[in-house]
């Protein structure tokens, strides 16, 4: 199998990868940046595979690295060998792992999305920070969700620390992106139960009856939802805070909200 080596960083296809790491150049690429075998496999196993396939030089021999190699050259894609100071430049850490690859961005529009093909679908307003998203990705695959649909202005989901924190979550789940002026119509012309934490006219969590495909609901980390926006759901529940904490984590929130929820449903 032939494969490209590259050792300086001035390289035109160095400079294009590590581009990746803005947003304004992913989205007008419509690429992205993911690192680490595990993560990569988890890539290959749900279907995604990377255009770009970047491996160190003198890196350990691993069969999955075999598979997601030949995957790529099959797929007409290219590999290319860089010394690890270059993956290091183009991935931002100074301890990389021996392998990262470039996919293309996929379909986010709502129409892309059957709200009926899942019992539970997560959806976060706002949500700023990186490591939530990732962990709202990974709630998502983890409970069996239909994917994460994001309003609003919310972090880009295909930033490489989004990516990371997802832990491959990221290529398993379904993504949609939407203001909310075009989601909830959307959410009203079919079967959907909008359901979200709050304060208003909610009844405990435990007790709320459920019913699928139910759409979990979460805000902004710091703001929360808009009274608007809480207002409009099917269902508002509160969950109970008995320490000195007025509040959770809005991914945490989410999980313990999902868990309940599919319970409530199965």
């Amino acid at each position: 199998m032939t494969r490209k080596t590259i050792t300086g960083f001035s390289n035109p296809t160095i400079k294009f990868v590590r581009s990746l790491r803005d947003k304004k150049h992913r989205r007008r690429e419509a690429r992205f940046l993911a690192e680490g075998l595990r993560l990569l496999t988890d890539a290959r196993e749900s279907g995604r595979i990377p255009e770009l396939l970047l491996m160190a030089t003198g890196r350990d021999a691993h069969p999955l690295l075999d598979d997601l190699e030949l995957a790529v050259v099959a797929a007409g894609g290219e590999v290319i060998e860089v010394p690890l100071d270059i993956l290091a430049k183009v991935t931002g850490k100074d301890n990389p792992q021996s392998v990262c690859g470039v996919f293309a961005e996929w379909d986010t529009g709502l129409a892309a999305i059957d709200a009926a093909a899942a019992p539970i679908w997560l959806v976060a307003q706002a949500m700023r920070d990186p490591g939530n998203l990732g962990t709202l990705l990974r709630t998502a695959d983890a409970v069996g969700a239909g994917g994460v649909i994001l309003i609003d202005d919310c972090v880009d989901p295909f930033s490489v620390e989004a990516v990371r924190a997802s832990m491959g979550a990221v290529f398993t789940q379904r993504l949609a992106q939407a203001r909310w002026g075009d989601f909830l119509p959307w959410l009203r012309a079919g079967p959907g139960q909008l359901v979200a934490a709050s304060l208003r006219d909610a009844v405990p969590y435990r007790a709320a009856a459920y019913a699928a495909p139910c759409f979990v609901l979460v805000g902004n980390e710091s703001r929360g939802l808009p009274e608007e926006y809480e207002m409009a759901c099917d269902l508002r529940v509160t969950m109970p805070m008995k320490g000195r904490a007025d509040s959770l984590n809005a991914a945490v929130a989410a999980a313990v909200l999902a868990y309940e929820v599919l319970a409530g449903i199965e």
